[in-house]
């Protein structure tokens, strides 16, 4: 049988993610992000939940998350019931040595955001391929539907050259778990990741951007399987 959650085996992502797990203690209300770097993650703490009788709840950020979750046996529960967390776990397209990243390969950074938000401690799993100096790729941006024709021109007025994301395998845009578009907008190197922030959540009708300013410490896994934390 196959299984459905099952990825390239990627020795970086596996050794960062199950590193990441390690940080997880008893009684911990963990935040889970979305992604094949957190799979990793996900399914190592829920061999600890079977194998080490690891008492956790987890709040995941999209419905992908929760799959791996369910199958992997970690209980589950919402902000609604568990408002803190105590630490959130999840991957970045990119990030720089100022512990800035930018999130929303997987259309998820809205609730991600959220979620890291609502934790003690935000930790980022990556490959040493996300490392950079400076920000550069694309920044997804979650948009009402309504809102579209306002945000890309208020984005080309930024300087971004705005792209709506399109669904690989279907006609038409990318869908969200919350019902909106996802515009990712290319703005070469981005020096004041911070300012570029506030410009951006100032445009009507754009739910969240994929800029992440909450960083506390990045594990970069190794493909010998070794691993790199780097803490605020």
């Amino acid at each position: 049988m196959t299984d459905r959650n099952q990825t390239k085996e990627s020795p970086e992502k596996k050794a960062a993610g199950i590193y990441a797990a390690s940080l997880v203690k008893d009684g911990d209300a963990v935040g889970l992000g979305t992604g094949s770097t957190v799979a990793y993650t996900i399914k190592e703490l829920g061999r600890r939940v079977r194998e080490e009788n690891l008492n956790i709840v987890g709040v995941v950020t999209s419905y992908q998350s929760e799959a791996i979750a369910i199958e992997a046996g970690v209980q589950l529960t919402t902000l609604a019931q568990t408002p803190r967390l105590t630490i959130a776990i999840d991957g970045a397209d990119q990030f720089d040595e100022k512990f800035f990243a930018i999130k929303g390969g997987g259309a998820a950074h809205t609730r991600e955001k959220i979620v890291s938000m609502s934790a003690d401690r935000f930790v980022i799993v990556s490959d040493p391929g996300k490392q950079s100096k400076t920000l550069s790729v694309a920044v997804p941006i979650e948009v009402m539907p309504f809102a579209k024709e306002l945000v890309m021109t208020s984005l080309k007025e930024l300087g971004g050259e705005p792209v709506l994301r399109a669904a690989a395998k279907k006609d038409g845009p990318v869908i969200t778990d919350n019902g909106n578009f996802v515009i990712d907008c290319a703005f070469g190197e981005i020096e004041y990741p911070a300012d570029l922030a506030a410009e951006l959540s100032q445009i009507p009708g754009v739910v969240e951007h994929g800029i992440f300013m909450n960083v506390d410490a990045v594990v970069i896994g190794k493909a010998d399987g070794s691993v790199e934390v780097i803490e605020k």
